[in-house]
């Protein structure tokens, strides 16, 4: 499959963004709560497709949880206890940027958890989003995919990229050699919690803008009707000539003495 063109690419996600438009006044309107989980490999495309959905949105409504290293205080916690607190109250929209699935993928893999507390959460992750779903939470859990061939290129990008070289953790440079651990890991966190009521959706990340596309548009596909009116809004004259404003620098009014 050829590469999306760019131009191409911007043309229909502009499209998808006035529905996702159309989604936040929903979920403003109706009091909704959606949570949208994104997981996957490094350099996948989290950032980006978190990007796309957010970006004409308002920031007040929508939200992204990207959660550091837990502290010691966290560490002494029930697993899920840190991420209750980000989920969505009403008409708000929350993107996690990684989640409770942590301790599924990297944890697991790079050995920040043991078996036992690996068992505890797939067995316990089922359970925990029945009750976010049955009290009304709209849940959605992505995983995004790339072929190691394509990673690799992504990470000499980041490499070679001063712009892009934050994104290159330590944590990161250990997991390349972890690919077939991870694609295991993924297999095991799938058999236990690919559910009814809480349904993974893997997408094909390989072409980072076809993927962001595909994703978007599952996800619109899978909400209610989101469609409400527009109220019209009118903007009333002013009742004076517009006013200039005034700019410059100011003189402070109790400058400092001259050393």
């Amino acid at each position: 499959m050829t590469e999306l063109k760019r131009k191409d690419y911007e043309d229909v996600l502009e499209n998808l963004q006035e529905e996702l438009s159309a989604m936040a006044r929903w979920a403003q309107g109706t009091g909704a709560r959606i949570a949208i989980l994104l997981e996957g490999r490094d350099t996948a495309g989290k950032t980006g497709v978190i990007n796309a959905l957010s970006a004409k949105l308002n920031p007040r409504q929508v939200r992204t949880v990207a959660l550091a290293k837990p502290t010691e205080r966290e560490q002494g916690q029930w697993y899920f206890q840190r991420y209750v607190p980000h989920l969505p109250a009403a008409g708000e929209i929350v993107l996690f940027d990684r989640s409770w699935y942590n301790r599924a993928g990297v944890e697991r893999v790079m050995g920040y958890a043991s078996e036992e507390q690996v068992r505890a959460f797939l067995s316990q992750a089922p359970v925990f989003e029945k009750l976010l779903t049955e009290d009304g939470l709209l849940l959605f859990k992505y995983w995004l995919c790339c072929d190691q061939e394509e990673q690799e290129e992504r990470f000499a990008e980041r490499r070679d990229d001063p712009m892009k070289r934050w994104k290159l953790s330590p944590v990161d440079l250990e997991a390349r050699k972890h690919y077939d651990d991870y694609t295991k890991a993924r297999e095991a966190m799938l058999a236990a919690t690919h559910t009814p009521h809480a349904p993974w959706t893997l997408v094909d990340f390989n072409d980072q803008r076809r993927g962001r596309l595909t994703l978007i548009r599952d996800l619109l596909d899978r909400l209610p009707d989101t469609q409400l009116p527009i109220q019209p809004l009118e903007l009333a004259p002013l009742e004076e000539a517009p006013s200039k404003e005034r700019f410059g620098l100011i003189e402070p009014l109790c400058p400092y003495p001259a050393p």
